[in-house]
């Protein structure tokens, strides 16, 4: 049976990915451009022929906060910006252990530990170095959740070392587009953040790498993005979308909101261009969408988010994320971390849950509503 929606430049793309074609960027721009709604629906039919019906949650902790020497015009963590964050050094294996544990109870498949820095050095700060590993060892042997981890930049020695470890996915997102890149970050290049995911790929880990969107970037830099992306190869594929944080330089351009309808558009041609991805929606949902919004995302073949708090701003529960799913018709992920969906639903907050810098961080929309 042929799947048609009525619009032939998507019911073209549908049948050829469904066939096994790779489609290139003059596809990906031809589809950017066709409405929202027949985009959304060819994507999403992808989705149930080469997904598996069900959403994957990751989590993140933020293992070190604050005093990044990079410029990255979005991030609250840069020394650069004045954003009033909480700085701290590498928390320690323990209390990244209780985070994976509260993430495992959320009932998320994986989970994250992140630095902010350019880079875990193995040669320039060894004390540190052996922690993370450390830390890997004991999210790996004393949680069902498969480990991650977004550390900068590696060597290859570092890279050998974490997949030996057994890190599942190395997280180093792209951001944007190659042209529009130097509009975000000039303290390292496009190719720099290309060459780590090669690094980490090389090594034997997968690669966990995407965008950030509403940055002032146009239809065709998304688009381009999600070609390099291909060149790359990557599984998981995080949409991130743009919560200005009060200091750093994408809260004074003044940029102005990105649409639903934007977010659903990008959503759909990045799972027509990465059709075996999971196609995470991840940071800045709460801030940009509505709840209808993320439904429609999901709906548009995204399946995957990042559930629970942020890196510096807090995120939404992990019950609402339930019923964010099960209201696009779809289930949770169980694979790899087997969990009751109704208990996760009506548990209470865990009061010790370590503290981190998520929540520290005056973003452009809290501002807003204390006006």
């Amino acid at each position: 049976m042929v799947y048609e929606t009525g619009n032939r430049t998507v019911d073209d793309a549908v049948a050829r990915v469904l066939d096994g074609e790779r489609l290139d960027r003059r596809d990906g721009l031809a589809l950017v451009a066709q409405p929202v709604d027949a985009l959304a629906a060819g994507a999403d039919y992808v989705r149930t022929q080469l997904g598996d019906g069900t959403v994957d949650a990751c989590s993140i902790v933020n293992a070190k906060a604050g005093n990044c020497a990079e410029d990255c015009g979005f991030c609250a963590q840069s020394v650069h910006f004045d954003t009033g964050i909480d700085n701290y050094g590498f928390l320690g294996p323990e209390k990244i252990l209780e985070a994976a544990k509260r993430a495992e109870r959320d009932g998320a498949q994986r989970f994250g530990i992140v630095v902010a820095e350019k880079g875990v050095s193995k040669e320039q700060r060894p004390d540190e170095w052996a922690e993370v590993l450390e830390a890997i060892r004991l999210v790996r042997d004393e949680t069902d959740v498969e480990v991650d981890a977004s550390l900068g930049i590696l060597t290859d020695e570092e890279a050998a070392i974490l997949a030996e470890e057994g890190l599942n996915h190395y997280n180093h997102n792209i951001e944007t587009s190659p042209r529009y890149f130097p509009e975000i970050v000039q303290t390292h290049s496009f190719e720099d953040r290309v060459e780590t995911l090669e690094v980490a790929k090389e090594a034997g880990m997968d690669l966990c790498a995407g965008v950030i969107l509403g940055m002032g970037e146009t239809p065709t830099d998304r688009v381009d993005a999600a070609m390099a992306l291909q060149d790359i190869g990557i599984s998981s594929l995080p949409v991130n979308i743009l919560n200005p944080v009060e200091g750093t330089p994408m809260a004074e351009r003044g940029l102005p909101d990105i649409t639903t309808e934007e977010v659903v558009k990008t959503i759909a041609v990045y799972r027509l261009l990465h059709p075996e991805a999971r196609v995470r929606l991840t940071g800045g949902r709460e801030v940009n969408l509505d709840t209808d919004g993320q439904v429609a995302a999901l709906e548009a073949g995204a399946d995957g988010i990042l559930t629970g708090d942020y890196l510096t701003t807090e995120g939404q529960s992990a019950a609402d994320d339930l019923e964010i799913v099960e209201e696009a018709g779809l289930e949770p992920n169980t694979e790899a971390n087997t969990f009751d969906p109704e208990e996760v639903k009506t548990r209470a907050d865990d009061a010790t849950d370590p503290e981190t810098a998520a929540g520290t961080a005056q973003s452009k929309s809290e501002l807003q509503s204390d006006d």
